[in-house]
């Protein structure tokens, strides 16, 4: 059962974490800062009750900690805490006249503490250039999305403590080059946006379909993505794929009302509602693409018309796959993504090709990247199965079942599984 704490922390900590980090431009100390609020949290909660405002009290307490941090850190390199904390701590919020507001009253001034865009300054602060591919895609999934160490070092296929390790060397080296927490100007941006784009697209499609062991869907995390893919948009109006992404995200987050039934689980595409899809974000999406021209196309634009034959079908038997499938060619042709070419051989398997569909995903599951990866085993189980070959067919959703950590989901495929020995 999920705590108090659990909920605020969910709902709440990428927040908590953006701020500090913003006011104190150290990720290391926002973070360790927000973790011993936490830790206090556990202790005092359950023993004095959970405050009327759990958040503010988060923050509030994350944000004298990280003072003590500071103070501490400054002690051991003999420095002055009224020197060293104007300069470093928050002297990136001073006020016109350069003098800054006492630690002590700040702490309780939420409102003076907390910004619309400190999530949307710590995404950009990941994605610096002079961080890692990787390691900018890890910051922000564990800082800007919450997932756990656990969850991302299972994205990555690495050891937790491997992850850990990189998030450590990550987070000191936006310490050590002085990556600063602001918006940065559109030339900046511009060279920083296509690993933007990417880190929002990873955290939207984590929360849509969750590779943790805990809800297949997480809402919260999709409708954060979704934000900030308006956020980009904002930033860079005229960009293509900004309005391709914010599109694709509206055309996938509009069904999150029709995905999952009364417990929780998953529906599929065919059993969905689609009176509960959200007409208004489809609308949006298609005025987006609209906007579109042949030479401005880009990758989130054609999965974002992917998505829209999806939404705009007038049922998932009229789904026109023929036309997706072409789709998926243009879309392997920019990105030479495997994952990509599976799911153009399934979009072909759909569109009355499925034999040879089929052996084009037996190849695929060969190459490395595809190596353990479940939805190739899913999308092989559900060909086979349209085409009668049952026990082929069980053997795949067993195999995509023993590949999914979700634990739903997992019982979900053995349930397909089990139907094909019926």
């Amino acid at each position: 059962m999920m705590t108090a704490l659990d909920r605020v922390w969910r709902g709440e900590g990428a927040q908590l974490v953006a701020t500090l980090a913003r006011r104190l431009g150290r990720l290391d100390i926002a973070e360790d800062a927000a973790q011993e609020a936490v830790s206090l949290a556990l202790v005092r909660w359950p023993r004095d009750g959970t405050p009327v405002n759990a958040g503010a009290w988060l923050m509030t307490t994350a944000w004298r900690r990280a003072l003590d941090l500071l103070r501490r850190e400054m002690r051991r390199r003999t420095v002055s805490i009224d020197e060293e904390a104007g300069n470093a701590a928050w002297g990136a919020d001073t006020g016109s006249d350069g003098r800054n507001s006492e630690p002590a009253e700040a702490a309780l001034q939420l409102a003076d503490l907390r910004r619309d865009d400190d999530l949307l300054t710590l995404l950009l602060a990941c994605c610096h250039p002079a961080l890692t591919p990787d390691a900018r895609i890890a910051l922000t999934l564990r800082h800007v999305a919450g997932l756990t160490a656990r969850e991302i070092a299972a994205m990555f296929r690495v050891t937790e403590a491997t992850l850990e390790k990189r998030l450590v060397r990550a987070r000191r080296r936006i310490r050590d080059t002085g990556i600063r927490f602001a918006i940065p100007d559109s030339c900046t941006l511009e060279q920083r946006i296509t690993d933007v784009r990417l880190v929002v697209y990873l955290i939207f499609t984590e929360g849509y379909l969750s590779s943790g062991a805990g809800e297949s869907l997480r809402i919260a995390l999709c409708e954060e993505a979704l934000w900030l893919a308006r956020q980009l948009h904002v930033q860079q109006p005229d960009s293509a794929e900004c309005r391709g992404l914010l599109a694709l995200l509206l055309l996938q987050h509009s069904r999150v009302d029709a995905r999952h039934d009364d417990v929780g689980d998953l529906l599929p595409f065919a059993a969905q509602d689609r009176a509960q899809w959200n007409s208004a974000a489809v609308d949006e999406a298609r005025a987006l693409l609209a906007c579109s021209t042949p030479d401005t196309l880009g990758p989130y634009q054609i999965e974002a018309a992917i998505a829209l034959l999806h939404a705009t079908a007038a049922s998932s038997e009229l789904v026109p796959w023929a036309r997706i499938a072409e789709l998926y060619r243009i879309l392997l042709g920019m990105t030479g993504s495997v994952i990509v070419a599976m799911n153009g051989a399934y979009a072909e398997g759909r569109a009355g090709a499925a034999p040879a569909a089929i052996d084009r995903l037996d190849a695929l599951a060969s190459i490395g990247a595809l190596v353990g990866y479940a939805p190739l085993y899913a999308a092989l189980a559900d060909l086979l199965e349209r085409i009668g070959e049952r026990t082929r067919a069980h053997t795949n959703w067993i195999e995509a079942a023993k590949l999914t950590e979700n634990s739903r989901r997992r019982d979900q495929l053995h349930q397909r599984a089990e139907r094909m020995l019926e």
